[in-house]
Protein backbone atom coordinates (compact mmCIF):
# COMPACT_ATOMS: atom_id res chain seq x y z
CA UNK A 1 0.00 0.00 0.00
CA UNK A 2 3.12 2.25 0.83
CA UNK A 3 6.10 2.85 -1.24
CA UNK A 4 9.73 2.39 0.49
CA UNK A 5 9.82 6.58 1.03
CA UNK A 6 6.01 6.70 2.55
CA UNK A 7 5.71 7.27 6.27
CA UNK A 8 6.76 4.02 9.07
CA UNK A 9 3.51 1.85 10.48
CA UNK A 10 4.48 3.85 14.30
CA UNK A 11 4.28 7.33 12.33
CA UNK A 12 1.23 6.26 11.08
CA UNK A 13 0.03 5.59 14.68
CA UNK A 14 0.97 8.78 15.66
CA UNK A 15 -0.45 10.29 13.17
CA UNK A 16 -4.18 8.89 14.00
CA UNK A 17 -3.66 9.32 17.62
CA UNK A 18 -3.42 13.17 16.80
CA UNK A 19 -5.49 16.07 15.46
CA UNK A 20 -5.92 16.70 12.27
CA UNK A 21 -3.48 19.60 12.01
CA UNK A 22 -0.95 18.37 14.13
CA UNK A 23 -1.49 14.83 12.52
CA UNK A 24 -0.77 16.15 8.90
CA UNK A 25 2.64 18.25 10.17
CA UNK A 26 3.82 14.94 11.06
CA UNK A 27 2.80 12.93 7.84
CA UNK A 28 4.00 16.08 5.57
CA UNK A 29 7.49 14.91 4.56
CA UNK A 30 6.20 11.71 3.27
CA UNK A 31 2.36 12.16 2.48
CA UNK A 32 3.48 12.07 -1.24
CA UNK A 33 4.43 8.83 -0.69
CA UNK A 34 1.01 7.62 0.08
CA UNK A 35 -2.26 6.79 -1.28
CA UNK A 36 -3.77 9.69 0.09
CA UNK A 37 -2.42 12.03 -2.54
CA UNK A 38 -4.27 12.36 -5.48
CA UNK A 39 -3.03 10.90 -8.71
CA UNK A 40 -1.39 12.17 -11.05
CA UNK A 41 -4.08 10.54 -13.85
CA UNK A 42 -6.98 12.50 -11.31
CA UNK A 43 -5.17 15.45 -11.52
CA UNK A 44 -4.60 15.68 -15.43
CA UNK A 45 -7.98 14.28 -16.27
CA UNK A 46 -9.76 17.30 -13.92
CA UNK A 47 -7.04 19.49 -15.89
CA UNK A 48 -8.78 18.32 -18.59
CA UNK A 49 -12.11 18.40 -17.94
CA UNK A 50 -11.73 22.26 -17.02
CA UNK A 51 -10.13 23.01 -19.89
CA UNK A 52 -12.94 24.10 -22.16
CA UNK A 53 -15.00 25.94 -19.46
CA UNK A 54 -12.65 28.47 -19.16
CA UNK A 55 -10.52 30.82 -19.68
CA UNK A 56 -9.98 31.32 -16.30
CA UNK A 57 -7.56 34.12 -14.18
CA UNK A 58 -6.51 33.48 -10.70
CA UNK A 59 -7.01 30.34 -9.00
CA UNK A 60 -7.63 28.71 -5.49
CA UNK A 61 -6.90 25.35 -4.09
CA UNK A 62 -8.55 25.01 -1.15
CA UNK A 63 -6.87 22.55 1.94
CA UNK A 64 -3.78 22.54 -0.93
CA UNK A 65 -2.00 19.79 1.43
CA UNK A 66 1.90 19.28 -0.32
CA UNK A 67 0.09 21.14 -3.65
CA UNK A 68 -0.72 18.72 -6.18
CA UNK A 69 -4.01 20.72 -7.02
CA UNK A 70 -1.60 23.51 -7.96
CA UNK A 71 -0.54 22.17 -11.19
CA UNK A 72 -3.61 21.77 -12.36
CA UNK A 73 -4.58 25.89 -11.53
CA UNK A 74 -1.58 26.48 -13.08
CA UNK A 75 -2.76 24.83 -16.26
CA UNK A 76 -6.34 25.97 -16.28
CA UNK A 77 -5.35 29.51 -14.92
CA UNK A 78 -3.30 32.44 -17.09
CA UNK A 79 -2.75 34.60 -13.53
CA UNK A 80 -1.72 33.78 -9.85
CA UNK A 81 -2.65 30.80 -7.94
CA UNK A 82 -3.01 30.54 -4.10
CA UNK A 83 -2.94 27.30 -2.20
CA UNK A 84 -4.58 27.40 1.22
CA UNK A 85 -3.93 25.09 4.33
CA UNK A 86 -3.65 24.89 7.96
CA UNK A 87 -1.01 22.43 8.29
CA UNK A 88 2.35 23.88 8.33
CA UNK A 89 4.13 21.31 7.56
CA UNK A 90 2.31 20.90 4.23
CA UNK A 91 2.89 24.24 2.93
CA UNK A 92 6.37 23.86 4.07
CA UNK A 93 6.43 20.76 1.53
CA UNK A 94 4.34 22.75 -0.71
CA UNK A 95 6.41 25.69 -1.13
CA UNK A 96 9.30 23.33 -1.77
CA UNK A 97 7.47 21.87 -4.84
CA UNK A 98 5.97 25.12 -5.94
CA UNK A 99 8.01 27.77 -5.31
CA UNK A 100 6.16 29.90 -7.67
CA UNK A 101 2.80 30.04 -6.02
CA UNK A 102 1.16 32.15 -3.28
CA UNK A 103 0.50 29.75 -0.08
CA UNK A 104 -1.62 31.32 2.26
CA UNK A 105 -1.95 29.01 6.12
CA UNK A 106 -5.51 29.35 7.10
CA UNK A 107 -8.47 27.45 8.06
CA UNK A 108 -11.00 26.27 5.35
CA UNK A 109 -13.55 27.16 7.58
CA UNK A 110 -12.53 31.23 7.62
CA UNK A 111 -10.59 31.96 4.58
CA UNK A 112 -9.41 35.32 4.54
CA UNK A 113 -9.47 36.23 1.24
CA UNK A 114 -11.63 39.09 -0.67
CA UNK A 115 -14.23 38.12 -3.65
CA UNK A 116 -10.96 37.53 -5.89
CA UNK A 117 -10.86 34.15 -7.41
CA UNK A 118 -12.15 32.79 -11.30
CA UNK A 119 -11.79 28.91 -9.72
CA UNK A 120 -11.10 27.60 -6.65
CA UNK A 121 -10.21 23.77 -6.73
CA UNK A 122 -10.00 21.13 -4.16
CA UNK A 123 -8.99 17.71 -4.15
CA UNK A 124 -9.36 14.84 -1.16
CA UNK A 125 -9.72 16.97 1.34
CA UNK A 126 -13.82 17.06 1.96
CA UNK A 127 -13.82 13.58 4.29
CA UNK A 128 -12.09 15.83 7.16
CA UNK A 129 -15.86 18.20 6.85
CA UNK A 130 -18.64 16.57 9.28
CA UNK A 131 -21.98 17.49 6.90
CA UNK A 132 -22.80 20.47 8.87
CA UNK A 133 -19.20 21.66 8.25
CA UNK A 134 -19.21 21.44 4.46
CA UNK A 135 -21.94 23.91 4.55
CA UNK A 136 -19.27 26.44 5.77
CA UNK A 137 -16.68 25.06 3.39
CA UNK A 138 -18.76 25.48 0.33
CA UNK A 139 -19.97 29.42 2.18
CA UNK A 140 -16.69 30.13 2.12
CA UNK A 141 -15.27 29.42 -1.08
CA UNK A 142 -18.38 30.98 -2.50
CA UNK A 143 -17.39 33.97 -0.95
CA UNK A 144 -13.80 34.10 -1.92
CA UNK A 145 -14.79 33.65 -5.86
CA UNK A 146 -15.75 36.56 -7.69
CA UNK A 147 -19.02 37.10 -9.53
CA UNK A 148 -19.29 34.02 -12.13
CA UNK A 149 -16.41 32.12 -10.82
CA UNK A 150 -16.07 28.33 -10.85
CA UNK A 151 -15.42 25.97 -8.31
CA UNK A 152 -14.49 22.51 -9.46
CA UNK A 153 -13.67 19.32 -7.79
CA UNK A 154 -13.50 15.44 -9.21
CA UNK A 155 -16.44 13.12 -7.12
CA UNK A 156 -15.70 9.45 -7.82
CA UNK A 157 -18.35 7.25 -7.96
CA UNK A 158 -19.07 5.02 -4.97
CA UNK A 159 -18.15 1.45 -4.61
CA UNK A 160 -20.68 -0.99 -5.32
CA UNK A 161 -22.77 -2.09 -2.10
CA UNK A 162 -21.21 -4.81 -0.97
CA UNK A 163 -18.21 -4.98 -2.89
CA UNK A 164 -14.46 -5.22 -1.07
CA UNK A 165 -14.06 -1.21 -1.36
CA UNK A 166 -17.30 -0.58 0.02
CA UNK A 167 -16.88 -2.64 3.18
CA UNK A 168 -13.28 -1.52 3.45
CA UNK A 169 -14.58 2.55 3.86
CA UNK A 170 -17.34 1.31 5.99
CA UNK A 171 -14.92 -0.41 8.29
CA UNK A 172 -12.75 2.74 8.07
CA UNK A 173 -15.30 4.81 8.72
CA UNK A 174 -16.57 2.70 11.90
CA UNK A 175 -12.83 2.49 13.33
CA UNK A 176 -12.71 6.76 13.32
CA UNK A 177 -16.03 7.41 14.66
CA UNK A 178 -14.79 4.36 17.63
CA UNK A 179 -11.71 6.31 17.76
CA UNK A 180 -13.22 9.80 18.35
CA UNK A 181 -15.29 8.76 21.07
CA UNK A 182 -12.57 7.09 23.25
CA UNK A 183 -9.85 9.30 22.05
CA UNK A 184 -9.32 13.54 22.48
CA UNK A 185 -8.38 15.69 20.04
CA UNK A 186 -10.41 14.20 17.47
CA UNK A 187 -9.52 13.14 13.53
CA UNK A 188 -11.91 13.70 11.24
CA UNK A 189 -11.82 11.85 8.13
CA UNK A 190 -14.62 9.93 6.94
CA UNK A 191 -15.41 8.53 3.19
CA UNK A 192 -19.19 7.55 3.74
CA UNK A 193 -19.67 11.39 4.65
CA UNK A 194 -19.89 13.23 0.90
CA UNK A 195 -22.67 11.63 -1.05
CA UNK A 196 -23.46 13.17 -4.17
CA UNK A 197 -27.06 14.52 -3.73
CA UNK A 198 -25.87 15.97 -0.72
CA UNK A 199 -22.87 17.70 -1.65
CA UNK A 200 -25.21 18.82 -4.76
CA UNK A 201 -27.99 20.29 -1.87
CA UNK A 202 -25.06 21.89 0.37
CA UNK A 203 -23.66 23.43 -2.50
CA UNK A 204 -26.90 24.80 -3.73
CA UNK A 205 -27.18 26.61 -0.19
CA UNK A 206 -24.01 28.03 -0.77
CA UNK A 207 -25.52 29.90 -3.29
CA UNK A 208 -24.07 27.85 -6.30
CA UNK A 209 -25.20 26.88 -9.14
CA UNK A 210 -24.32 22.97 -10.06
CA UNK A 211 -23.40 20.70 -13.24
CA UNK A 212 -21.69 17.36 -12.99
CA UNK A 213 -19.67 16.90 -15.73
CA UNK A 214 -18.36 13.46 -16.66
CA UNK A 215 -14.37 13.12 -16.69
CA UNK A 216 -14.28 10.82 -19.93
CA UNK A 217 -10.87 9.53 -18.89
CA UNK A 218 -11.28 7.73 -15.95
CA UNK A 219 -13.86 5.84 -17.94
CA UNK A 220 -17.17 4.49 -17.10
CA UNK A 221 -18.39 1.22 -14.60
CA UNK A 222 -20.05 -1.68 -16.15
CA UNK A 223 -23.36 0.09 -15.82
CA UNK A 224 -22.17 2.55 -18.21
CA UNK A 225 -22.18 5.32 -15.66
CA UNK A 226 -18.83 7.89 -15.13
CA UNK A 227 -16.20 6.27 -12.44
CA UNK A 228 -16.05 10.44 -11.84
CA UNK A 229 -17.87 13.14 -12.34
CA UNK A 230 -16.37 17.00 -12.04
CA UNK A 231 -18.99 18.70 -10.07
CA UNK A 232 -19.20 22.20 -11.83
CA UNK A 233 -20.46 25.02 -9.19
CA UNK A 234 -20.91 28.24 -10.42
CA UNK A 235 -21.00 31.63 -8.62
CA UNK A 236 -23.86 33.79 -9.86
CA UNK A 237 -23.23 36.93 -11.81
CA UNK A 238 -21.59 36.06 -15.14
CA UNK A 239 -23.03 35.03 -18.17
CA UNK A 240 -22.72 31.81 -19.61
CA UNK A 241 -22.69 28.29 -18.11
CA UNK A 242 -20.59 25.38 -17.98
CA UNK A 243 -21.09 22.66 -21.13
CA UNK A 244 -20.46 19.16 -21.18
CA UNK A 245 -17.68 18.28 -23.39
Amino acid sequence: MFSPEGPSFPALVRQALSSVEHGYDLLADTFDATPFRTPDRVLDAVAEALEPLGPFDSGLDVCCGTGAGLAVLRSACAGPTVGVDFSAGMLAEARRAHPGATLVRADALALPFAPVFDLAVSFGAFGHFEPAAQRGLFAQVHASLCPGGTFAFPLPAPPRVGSTPYWTLWGFDAAMRVRNVLWRPPFVMYYRTFRLADVRARLTDAGFGVDLLPVRSLGTREDGSPRCRLVVARKSGRAGAPQTP
